[in-house]
């Protein structure tokens, strides 16, 4: 790389909480304007790595190495924090994955971006900083600047609260923008404006990018070249159309093969880290013998059934069901005004069908959850669920719902005691009236199910801190099935997770509905997921069901604008790293 354009050079960086290292002799250059991905699983370095390069270490870790930026003769790395203030924010920003947490609560959110403005000395008063920062968030394609420059950032939307991030970090029109999973809460039409719109600013200013993520399709869609992180160490870089074609390194095939849900092994199952040796990296000639082989699937005959004439009992039965909540007045004589969550559904779910339910927030799906299970009562209509009506019904009647339909939540960190033991955890769902299960017998069970789920009989007398992500959510699952429900509801329950845990959960998933005959209702953001798993679809918009029916038309025919949007808006792996192999090639 001529020394002239190098904007960042990283030399033998490494960052060690003094025996345990963490990220170890990371080295690589970033031309001015290059877009340059970093990948890896969770605890691989990438955020680590990322905060040593803005000098923002917590207390505790000691970094060694050069980092250097252009205009700068300065280590990074040693560099004083006096310096590093009047750096950060002015010549290197960061946008945060949580935008939340990282805007001041108490100021509005012009006078945020005002303020970067201000403390680097880039405007000459407070008038033109105000006027500067109602200009940025303009563009950053915020609906009404001056507005939003008034709003607090409770008064924003996730996707509004992100561009006022990227307005701040975009300010002070700095050389280098550090990403760190800046969509990763977002919906998928809004993290689809996001991703634009931070790869239009970046692209128009010719600012370097380095975008750290674990969405394989995300990079695939963003960045030039790639760097992939495992254990502290870069195991692999190269331009992004060669890593995601031709992968040299066995954990750059394994990301790429859990990453491609459109991929399976020779059982049907979903490749893994551990299983990705079979797996053939996305290349044109792959994609087209992939879409001759589906279209010889689809091209079978059906095998006809005397049992498909008879009319079977659905184990959900859904029938204009309505929710409406009142919120309280905003002013002493102002009406409270009434928030219809859900209107007039109707759909039901036969028993071993697996339905997927999609939508953004405030679509009204975790309405309709919290009405399947009996956690909230309809404001009108019927919810049958396994013979049991939960509409009217008291909380005695609902006993038995709770036996027959369980959930498995998106966080299972927040949906595990941690004063509990895995035993009493996973049991727990047995301790309620009529049941007649004895210590000894429950403790079987809960080995059972854990051996079902991949866990040995050892980590019964463990707490939940002391598993990883991908853990935790098998023994959500364990302590779901363990009362042999008829219905399983999955409440995004694998969107916090790697992506090649990701893959394991949706293994297991798939694995146990059909060893356990169950009906599953998947509730998911990730339209690739509801396509890899259910047959059949929902799409939910401001309360109302808006389309459904077969999941494969559902997404390569859709009838409604909204899913239209939906599945534009989704970014595949497979599409997006064909567009970039093509590009390459017409070039």
């Amino acid at each position: 790389m001529n020394e002239e354009n190098t904007l960042l050079r990283v030399e033998g960086l490494s960052v060690s909480t003094g025996e345990f290292s963490l990220v170890h002799d990371v080295n690589f250059a970033m031309a001015r304007g290059e877009r340059i991905g970093l990948i890896g699983e969770s605890g691989s370095g990438k955020s680590v790595t990322t905060t040593a390069l803005m000098g923002l270490l917590p207390d505790g870790l000691q970094a060694t190495g050069t980092v250097t930026l252009a205009g700068h003769e300065a280590n990074f790395v040693d560099a004083p924090d006096s310096l590093m203030r009047k750096i950060r924010g002015r010549d290197m920003a960061m946008v945060f994955q949580e935008p939340l947490t990282a805007l001041n609560p108490l100021m509005r959110a012009g006078a945020q971006v005002a303020e970067i403005m201000l403390q680097h000395k880039k405007v000459s008063s407070r008038r033109e900083a105000k006027a500067k920062a109602i200009e940025m968030l303009g563009a950053v394609k915020l609906p009404d600047p001056a507005e939003a420059a008034r709003a607090f950032p409770h008064q924003l939307s996730g996707g509004q609260r992100q561009r006022v991030m990227l307005a701040m970090a975009l300010a002070n029109d700095p050389s280098l923008l550090l990403c760190d999973e800046p969509t990763t809460a977002l919906d998928v039409t809004v993290q689809r404006q996001v991703l634009d719109l931070v790869l239009e600013s970046v692209t128009q200013r010719g600012t370097g990018l380095l975008f750290i993520t674990h969405d394989l399709a995300v990079v695939a869609n963003m960045c030039t070249r790639v760097l992939v992180m495992n254990n502290g160490k870069v195991v692999e870089e190269g331009a992004t159309e060669e890593i995601f074609t031709r992968p040299r390194h066995p954990y750059t095939r394994g990301l790429l093969a859990a990453s491609d849900l459109e991929a399976t092994d020779n059982d049907g199952r979903l490749f893994t880290v551990a299983s990705a040796a079979a797996y053939v990296p996305l290349t044109a000639n792959e994609s087209a013998a992939r879409a001759q082989a589906e279209t010889a699937r689809k091209a079978e005959p059906e095998e006809a059934s005397g049992a498909d004439a008879v009319e079977v009992e659905p184990v959900i039965k859904i029938t204009d069901l309505s929710r409406t909540y009142k919120r309280g007045r905003s002013s002493v004589f102002g009406k409270p005004t009434e928030v219809h969550a859900l209107q007039s559904a109707n759909f039901t779910v036969l028993p071993g069908e697996r339905l997927g339910v999609v939508g953004e927030s405030g679509s009204g799906k975790s309405t309709l959850l919290r009405i399947l299970a009996g956690l909230d009562q309809p404001t009108s209509g019927s919810a049958v669920v396994a013979g049991n009506e939960v509409a009217g019904a008291p909380e005695s009647k609902l006993v038995q719902l709770r036996q027959e339909l369980q959930i498995v939540f998106q966080d299972p960190m927040g949906s595990l005691n941690p004063r509990m033991k895995v035993l009493d955890i996973v049991t727990e769902p047995l301790l309620v009236p009529g049941r007649t299960e004895n210590a000894a017998k429950r403790k079987k069970m809960a080995e059972e199910m854990l051996a079902a789920v991949g866990l040995g009989a050892e980590t019964l007398q463990r707490y939940p801190h002391q598993f990883s992500g991908g853990q935790r959510q098998r023994i959500s699952i364990a302590r779901a099935l363990i009362c042999r429900p008829r219905v399983l509801v999955a409440d995004e329950p694998v969107s916090a997770l790697d992506v090649s845990v990701r893959a394991q959960v949706l293994n297991l998933l798939a694995d146990l509905v059909d060893a356990y005959q169950l009906t599953l209702v998947f509730v998911s953001h990730d339209l690739a997921v509801i396509r890899y798993l259910c047959d059949k679809v929902v799409v939910m918009q401001n309360g109302v069901i808006v389309e459904a029916g077969d999941t494969e038309s559902v997404y390569t025919n859709p009838q409604h604008p909204y899913t239209a949007k939906l599945v534009a808006s989704s970014m595949n792996l497979h599409t997006e790293v064909l567009a970039k192999e093509t590009a390459v090639t017409t070039k």
